[in-house]
């Protein structure tokens, strides 16, 4: 759990705007401890990276606010990661490069090599040419840092990447191809791109939505 001034600074916002959002009904109350002291948990912190990529993606708002509310109430900080890496998907390239010292502030811990190699394992971050620098998806450094403390091998994880990424492009030639035999219209070539970028979230939310019931229909299986 998180004090406001422990949530912001993780989430690289001041307290100020932290209170706005709560006031906008952009996030939900804290949980009231001991002292009338509010405190935060990893869903806040979640919601927060949402808002923070919504923002990005040149929304207004307004427009937040309803992309919010219409969100289900329960979700999880794992979930609310999901919603947040498929809004990020929208654009080329969601990472940032950040320093160690600061990269550990929005970690809220201090990161030994092996973390580190573990959240390059996820996908998380990347080192940067520069020593000390690292490009991060700040979005998904929650989720990440969570993950650090599951008892599961580095080797596991790297052959987890390994299947995903290999299955993800498979996944995008076919329906490149499908794309490309089924609807493309080279006498309106402006139009085809435009179609194509207009498209791209909803595939992506799409391949989510099935990967995720997918992977619980596979689960159930193995624990039957």
């Amino acid at each position: 759990m998180l004090t406001i001034d422990e949530l912001a600074a993780r989430a690289g916002m001041t307290v100020r705007t932290v209170r706005f959002y709560g006031t906008r009904g952009l996030l939900p109350p804290p949980e009231i401890g001991p002292r009338r002291v509010g405190h935060y948990g990893p869903e806040h912190l979640s919601r927060l990276a949402l808002i923070e990529e919504l923002q990005r993606q040149g929304l207004t708002l307004a427009a937040i606010e309803r992309y919010v509310q219409g969100l289900p109430a329960d979700l999880s900080a794992r979930d609310l990661a999901i919603h947040r890496a498929v809004v990020a998907s929208w654009t080329p390239d969601a990472a940032e490069e950040t320093t160690r010292e600061e990269l550990e502030r929005r970690a809220g811990r201090a990161l030994t090599e092996e973390d580190v190699d573990r959240l390059a394992a996820m996908d998380v971050l990347e080192r940067a040419d520069t020593d000390g620098v690292f490009r991060v998806d700040r979005g998904l450094l929650g989720l990440g840092v969570q993950l650090l403390d599951v008892p599961i091998p580095l080797e596991t994880l790297l052959k987890a990447r390994t299947v995903l990424v290999e299955h993800a492009r498979a996944t995008a030639r076919e329906l490149t191809r499908l794309f490309h035999d089924e609807v493309w219209d080279p006498e309106r070539v402006d139009a085809m791109k435009s179609l194509s970028a207009h498209m791209q979230p909803m595939v992506v939310q799409a391949l989510v939505t099935a990967f995720q019931r997918s992977l619980k229909e596979e689960l159930r299986a193995v624990s039957r």
